[in-house]
């Protein structure tokens, strides 16, 4: 390995020591003492998300595999968040970075992909961010980090505190130790893949649920056995739910998948807004819906216990879109049914 590269894996190491891990946050519901909820707290990181977990490891990866050079431009297919992360961790090391995104990403994330220091290369279909990702690499002689075909292999899913082993370490002394569920969504697949695949290399009994957004090919795939579903678009939850299936999504270590309406995970975050008195991202509305079919499913069959699930990152970057009445109206997105049905679930433990 050169000196260069050393000493930026050094870089990354030294970032990592200097962070704390994230909180893993209780949330009470009132009408059904027997469940316990729990919020791991992703949107602390230093770049604000779960992705920030992924790119560390993307960057590592590529600099243990040799494709990392001094000066080597990086490029990344990405919706937003993981951009996001990858442009602070190229700035540490002092490497020149380009996102290729969707138009439609948030203005949020496009400034702070720029703040540090990235370029963003945006495209009109979702689809052609993967070969525009490739043609650039090729084109600029860089390196395409393509977290969707390596966020399951760079992440050491045995343990070395990765997020599933620092959620059963933050979960030993809860009255309900070992989670029934650790709910959480699809983008790469990564997250999941790594949930499972620790669940099962520990020998616990927790089940992993994936929750799919509208216009995404997860769902299909995961009940149909086929892994050449396509869509058209994005998904309208930035962050999960894909066009194809993605290489990282591993469907074998995954108990179930639940279908959830963009409308209903909107309306979730403005929810726990309530509740908590935060701002969280889409994808943790996403997240939150599934918690409820998952515990209503629990306490019709007599059983009780924890669920875990994750804020994927800040409410903050979304203020334009999920949390703007006029772009919700716009959209056609009536949020306030959908709003109470959480209400009388927390209060009522009526689903």
């Amino acid at each position: 390995m050169s000196n260069w590269a050393s000493t930026a894996v050094r870089k990354i190491e030294a970032d990592f020591n200097r962070s704390s891990d994230t909180h893993l946050i209780p949330l009470q519901i009132p009408a059904l003492p027997q469940i316990q909820l729990y919020f791991k707290d992703e949107s602390t990181h230093p770049t604000g998300s779960l992705k920030h977990r992924l790119a560390r490891s993307l960057f590592l990866y590529g600099l243990c595999n040799g494709w990392i050079r001094y000066n080597t431009t990086i490029i990344e297919a990405s919706s937003g968040s993981t951009a996001v992360s990858e442009a602070y961790f190229a700035r540490l090391l002092g490497l020149p970075f380009i996102a290729v995104m969707p138009r439609g990403t948030s203005a949020e994330k496009i400034r702070s992909i720029e703040f540090y220091g990235g370029r963003c290369h945006l495209v009109d279909d979702p689809a052609t961010i993967y070969e525009e990702s490739r043609r650039l690499a090729q084109e600029l002689n860089g390196h395409y980090m393509d977290q969707f075909t390596y966020a399951e292999r760079a992440t050491d899913w045995r343990g070395n505190n990765n997020i599933a082993d620092t959620i059963f370490k933050q979960m030993e002394l809860e009255p309900n130790p070992v989670p029934e569920w650790i709910v959480c969504g699809a983008g790469t697949g990564g997250t999941s893949a790594t949930f499972g695949r620790y669940v099962r290399y520990q020998k616990l009994t927790t089940q992993i649920c994936v929750v799919d957004p509208e216009n995404s090919v997860f769902y299909d795939s995961y009940y149909s056995g086929d892994s050449d579903c396509r869509c058209e678009g994005g998904s309208g939850v930035e962050g999960i739910g894909r066009p194809r299936v993605e290489p990282s999504f591993i469907p074998t270590v995954i108990d179930k998948v639940v279908r959830v309406p963009n409308v209903a995970s909107y309306a979730a975050i403005h929810f726990l807004e309530e509740v908590m008195g935060r701002k969280c991202g889409g994808s943790t509305g996403t997240n939150l819906f599934g918690v409820c079919e998952l515990v209503s499913d629990m306490v019709r069959n007599g059983r009780h216990g924890s669920v875990v699930t994750l804020i994927c990152d800040d409410g903050n970057r979304y203020l334009n879109s999920y949390y703007n009445p006029q772009w919700l109206e716009e959209n056609g997105h009536q949020i306030t049914s959908w709003v109470e049905r959480y209400r009388r679930f927390f209060f009522e433990g009526r689903w």
